[in-house]
């Protein structure tokens, strides 16, 4: 009797290393999509009214959380009774990523101005009329970020399910579970950080009193709200950047020919003298990115060319 419960608490000792160890690995894996899902829901919430800002990331966490709730289950279901679908459901997010990172660089470099104005303009005054139902406004805003969070939300479980695919079903819970949580509590805790950070900051700046400390707030708050704006175009771009190596990371190892061409080109380069070694470690990722940004200028081509087709080229300014 003893024994065998000292077995069984051997055997969950286990069972939770391998989780803890697995999730490391699945987290590690999925680091660029977290990047992209913490700087695009941080810009999904922006234009709220600062006493609405934390009620609209709860909603929209509550929805991430839903999605998990489904998501999980899904990819515990497509492991056990079609593993095979792992690899090419994780090829179709890696593709849409390429394609959402070349759809923003396309709009960063291509857009009219005006477009982006009008847009904004729309926003602002809806916000500042009376007449307009903010919580509808907001209402669509928590809809358009729950759907970007489903799309994010489901790259990220089928990274951690590739990683513990060939695991046993308990294992593959545990992990998957984990990182659903983890992800939810981190990504919008951050963005209810972030979208607060400026409001903090101005709390700071006018902190009174004439001492060393009241002067060092107001100081440091003047700094927070001055860098606020570039944290967030940094996030943007972290994010952008992370799509193209997390997307072209995703096809290369899903096309066994291009990998191990990568890793032939890799071991070429590591033979040559001075840069050889920095060549061998940053060349893979690179040419991971090189492959999301030629694959995602692809399906945006195509895209176009479909919408073109099917008339839905044309867009008006929406309050989303």
């Amino acid at each position: 009797m003893a024994s065998s419960l000292l077995l069984l608490i051997d055997d969950i000792a286990t069972v939770l290393d391998d989780v803890a160890l697995l999730t490391k690995v699945a987290a590690k894996k999925s680091a660029g999509v977290l990047g992209d899902d913490l700087a695009l829901n941080a810009q999904q919430v922006s234009g709220v009214k600062p006493d609405r800002e934390l009620p609209v990331v709860w909603a929209v966490a509550k929805g991430s959380a839903l999605n998990k709730l489904i998501l999980v289950p899904a990819a515990l279901a497509i492991s056990a009774f079609a593993p095979w679908a792992v690899t090419p459901i994780l090829m179709i997010g890696g593709a849409f990523l390429c394609y959402e990172g070349f759809e923003k660089l396309a709009h960063r470099f291509l857009h009219d101005p005006k477009e982006d104005a009008a847009r904004h303009a729309v926003l602002v005054n809806a916000l500042a009329d009376p007449a307009v139902d903010v919580v509808e406004v907001e209402k669509d805003k928590i809809k358009g970020a729950v759907r970007t969070d489903f799309i994010l939300s489901a790259e990220i479980i089928a990274i951690a399910l590739s990683t513990v695919a060939a695991s046993p079903f308990v294992t593959q819970f545990g992990v998957l579970t984990t990182v659903a949580v983890l992800v939810t509590v981190g990504v919008y805790g951050l963005v209810a950080g972030i979208v607060k950070l400026d409001d903090g900051g101005l709390y700071l700046s006018k902190r009174s009193g004439t001492g060393a400390l009241a002067r060092a707030q107001r100081a440091f708050g003047r700094g927070i709200v001055a860098a606020a704006p570039y944290m967030m175009k940094t996030l943007s771009i972290v994010g952008t950047a992370a799509m193209f190596l997390v997307g072209g990371g995703i096809i290369t190892h899903g096309i066994p020919a291009l990998d191990h061409a990568i890793d032939a080109l890799a071991a070429h380069a590591a033979t040559w003298p001075a840069v050889g070694g920095v060549l061998a470690a940053i060349g893979p990722t690179l040419l991971d990115a090189v492959v999301g940004i030629v694959l995602g200028a692809l399906v945006v081509a195509v895209v176009s060319v479909v919408k073109r087709v099917i008339g839905g080229g044309d867009k008006k300014p929406q309050l989303s």
